[in-house]
């Protein structure tokens, strides 16, 4: 496709004044939303696609992003979920042949705004230190007083409207009928993978939009629940909250993934806090204190459990740690088949370190 406009100046204005100028990439225009950092050397597609990252205006640290394009089959979603991308070098052409298009074209699709040619390195050390902020893109040449104006008057993200944008707006089904087990997801932006994977272990799934009461989810009278990723502030979540802990008094298997995680450590009176810049990569490093094993884990959260309470309660027990920072990176449920993780366990082969997961979940349902 014929590409438009990448030579034309850009500008990006962080919460606290900051500015970085750079060139315009992705679609022309202005978007705002809060600028946070992915440290992942690959899988720009899965991240761009994920509903954990709704909103947001991200910033790659590795040097190039969209030189091996997008594929078929390797989104986290239907669209890209981001605003915004700052990047240093934006590939306009790719050379993988499995690749149907480039990032360029997949932005216009989307309206994505972005701005490559920034000193990347300089950006996320500044987040790192300040911590996440909003940010404002533009490339269409306002003043950078206007900018201000503009962030100054926008409403933060909130995180019901922020669920509307990633949870199917109505119910469907995935697998087959005749399948083993009966699985409830509740979407609060859930990724194709993990579905993918219930459906690999031989189960039928009903995915129900956010806002669906358990009563209507019983109806589909599942064997377990799943309450998956998504995007927002966790504690703004009350109805999923108590949700949980009415799950919890059934004694029903209950898995909890990334913000689902953070939402049964609330249910049971543990603190969820927001972290300074949050994690999003695909080599995080975890240890699992059931195994004393470390494991290569898939993170996209900006909220930690608190774990000095988490060590202290008597209903919940931590199972995995961070090996970076040491936040709480899994939860179970003391005499309850209920667990959780911050991580994704979203590739269904068995020699991925997160398999396990699934296997667990399941191990519960029978």
């Amino acid at each position: 496709m014929e590409l438009t406009n990448l030579n034309q100046e850009a500008v990006l204005l962080l919460e606290d004044g900051t500015v970085f100028r750079g060139k315009q990439c992705g679609n022309a225009g202005i978007k705002v939303g809060e600028i946070n950092f992915v440290v992942g050397m690959t899988g720009f597609q899965e991240i761009f696609t994920d509903p954990s990252n709704c909103g947001q205006i991200l910033v790659t640290t590795n040097t190039h992003v969209g030189n091996y394009g997008v594929a078929p089959n390797e989104s986290a979603s239907n669209k890209v979920q981001i605003a915004g991308l700052v990047c240093n070098k934006f590939a306009n052409n790719y050379s993988r042949v499995q690749a149907e298009k480039g990032l360029q074209e997949l932005f216009e699709e989307n309206d994505v705004v972005g701005v490559e040619d920034i000193d990347t390195r300089a950006l996320v050390r500044h987040i790192r230190s300040k911590g996440s902020m909003l940010g404002i893109l533009s490339s269409n040449g306002e003043k950078i007083d206007e900018l201000k104006r503009q962030l100054k008057d926008y409403p933060k993200n909130n995180t019901t409207d922020l669920l509307k944008n990633v949870s199917t707006p109505q119910a469907y089904t995935v697998g087959e009928e005749t399948a083993k087990f009966k699985i409830a997801v509740l979407d609060l932006g859930v990724r194709k993978n993990i579905l993918d994977n219930l459906v690999w272990h031989d189960a039928y799934v009903k995915v129900f939009p956010y806002n669906t009461s358990l009563e209507e989810i019983n109806k589909f009278q599942p064997q377990a629940y799943l309450i998956p990723n998504g995007p927002g502030n966790p504690n703004d979540l009350r109805e999923v909250i108590r949700m949980i802990q009415t799950i919890l008094k059934t004694d029903k298997p209950l898995l909890g993934l990334g913000l689902g995680c953070q939402l049964m450590a609330i249910s049971q009176n543990v603190e969820v806090v927001k972290m300074n810049h949050g994690h999003r990569s695909d080599n995080q490093p975890v240890k699992n204190l059931m195994t004393g094993k470390a494991e290569t884990t898939i993170q996209s959260y900006s909220y930690t459990i608190n774990r000095e309470q988490a060590e202290k309660s008597t209903l919940i027990q931590i199972t995995h740690v961070n090996l970076n920072d040491e936040v709480v990176e899994g939860i179970s449920i003391k005499n309850k088949k209920a667990f959780g993780v911050q991580f994704l366990p979203i590739i269904y082969t068995k020699e991925h370190d997160s398999a396990y997961i699934y296997d667990q979940f399941f191990e519960l349902i029978k």
